[in-house]
């Protein structure tokens, strides 16, 4: 199973909505980003590690341990008021119940996709880590 459609079958447990995986998959890729129905990782961690309160949090979700919690207003603020409202209305539930589910979500996600702490994969290699990197100096 890929990224996305684990996020999407999660996402569908948790907001327990009528929406499909697929129109989950659709609302993640408008929220998320990413080509061709890939989720981009990379872009969500550096997002992420860019601001930084979030950046303790995001390393926990990377390493081997246990994964600190996101809250849901963290979500709005990562990713928009309009932006989360508009995965909601996609999915059909509320905005906050849309942000709670994503900051269950998310956190698990990340961690499933850093094995050992490494995203190298989802972040398009080595080049793509040193092109993520140099986002930070």
């Amino acid at each position: 199973m890929d990224l996305m459609q684990m996020a999407s079958s999660m996402l569908q447990q948790k907001l327990g909505s009528q929406a499909s995986t697929g129109d989950i998959s659709s609302a993640l890729q408008g929220l998320l980003g990413g080509e061709g129905g890939n989720i981009d990782i990379g872009a969500i961690v550096s997002k992420l590690m860019s601001q930084g309160q979030l950046g303790d949090i995001v390393q926990s979700w990377l390493g081997d341990g246990g994964n600190k919690a996101i809250s849901a207003a963290q979500i709005f603020d990562l990713f928009g008021q309009g932006k989360v409202a508009d995965f909601a209305s996609k999915v059909g539930v509320g905005q906050d119940q849309a942000a709670d589910a994503l900051s269950s979500v998310l956190p698990e996600m990340i961690d499933k996709s850093s094995s050992g702490g490494s995203l190298l994969d989802p972040a398009g290699g080595v080049g793509g880590l040193l092109d993520m990197a140099k986002k930070f100096f």
